[in-house]
């Protein structure tokens, strides 16, 4: 990497810890349910629980193959509709009518053949709505400072535990506010991205690049389905059970395999840290002695950290190891996630709005 680049992520990485860093994600894949058996129909379909969610929450969720391997993950928020169409935040403390649904890229084709697959029989309407949305994501501590002075809001209009969500207007135009473990997306219709982008620069965000926020996620210790996570993955094994999986809701596809693990065995591979004695690229793999026990998956270069990456490694491999990494001689302690710094934890959004 050039000198100027690593000077332009220093500063984008200052913005995403010491400020709010604003970040286009509208690439992410995303659908709407809408019907009277929308709710019913993907309980049966995902790992998390959504009866019972109300209009304004939201949750994390995977969605498995018949054997509990990853098919991709996603996150759903529930929608209140009035009869006429428009949408308030006081309205959707009515039934929830609409699910929406944002995943990676790579997943949302198998997520869209699913539900066309399974929907059959239920009540559940399927709209494509990757295009038509934009998702804007603004990471670090004054992300609600950004929002509430862009939207003209006070703290108390803010989406609460992270997944919740709430519509707010930036004079005729709707966005949807989503809390998130490291600040606020923006959720809106693509027409009017530009004019909610400058908005919130006005309101003190500094626009970011996807390499910057990167950094940040791999410091926080979350996986991305397609770069760590893939079909040979079950949930345990990445560590989301706890965000992503009920073990009290009905049957769901791959349930009996991701409950017996859970109660009863211990998964083969555990997502760890890896802070590696210099860049090194994805896919690596590591070695315990002579033997193989993963590869690398995000790898990025943090001023704060270092070199640093996540991977699934074997259960053998305990954090404090030191493991060989790729042909060039390069090595890594594995540890475990989030990361720390000398100090302690990385900085971060306040605990009660972390989710």
């Amino acid at each position: 990497m050039a000198a100027t680049d690593t000077a332009t992520l220093a500063s984008e990485y200052e913005a995403l810890t010491e400020r709010c860093g604003l970040v286009d994600r509208s690439e992410r894949g995303k659908l709407a349910l809408t019907g009277s058996g929308t709710v019913e129909f993907l309980n049966g379909q995902v790992t998390n629980e959504l009866v019972g969610l109300e209009p304004g929450q939201g949750c994390y969720a995977a969605f498995l193959t018949h054997k509990g391997k990853m098919l991709g993950d996603l996150r759903i928020l529930a929608v209140g509709v009035r009869d006429d169409g428009a949408i308030t935040h006081a309205d959707e403390l009515s039934a929830t009518v609409e699910l929406l649904l944002d995943t990676e890229r790579i997943a949302l084709q198998g997520l869209f053949d699913m539900i066309r697959r399974f929907k059959v029989g239920y009540e559940v309407g399927l709209h494509k709505r990757t295009l038509e949305s934009s998702l804007l994501s603004l990471i670090g501590p004054a992300s609600d400072e950004v929002v509430t002075r862009a939207f003209a809001l006070e703290e108390t209009g803010l989406p609460g535990p992270e997944n919740g969500h709430v519509l707010v207007r930036l004079g005729e135009i709707p966005v949807r506010v989503i809390r998130t473990d490291v600040g606020i997306d923006a959720l809106l219709d693509s027409s009017t991205g530009d004019v909610v982008r400058d908005a919130l620069e006005a309101a003190g965000a500094t626009r970011v690049s996807q390499p910057a926020a990167e950094i940040v996620r791999v410091e926080h210790g979350r996986p991305r389905y397609g770069i760590d996570l893939d079909e040979s993955t079950i949930p345990q094994e990445a560590g989301l059970n706890e965000r992503a999986v009920s073990f009290t809701k009905g049957c769901y596809v791959g349930q009996e395999t991701v409950a017996r693990l859970f109660y009863r065995g211990k998964p083969n591979r555990h997502l760890r840290g890896v802070r590696l004695s210099e860049p090194v690229e994805p896919d690596a793999e590591l070695r315990l002695g002579e033997r193989s026990v993963g590869r690398l998956g995000s790898s990025v270069l943090s001023p704060a950290l270092g070199p640093i990456a996540l991977a699934l490694v074997r259960r053998e491999v305990e954090p404090g190891a030191t493991v060989a990494v790729g042909e060039h001689g390069a090595s890594a302690v594995v540890e475990e996630l989030p990361f720390k710094s000398s100090d302690g934890p990385l900085s971060g959004p306040p605990e009660s709005r972390a989710g």
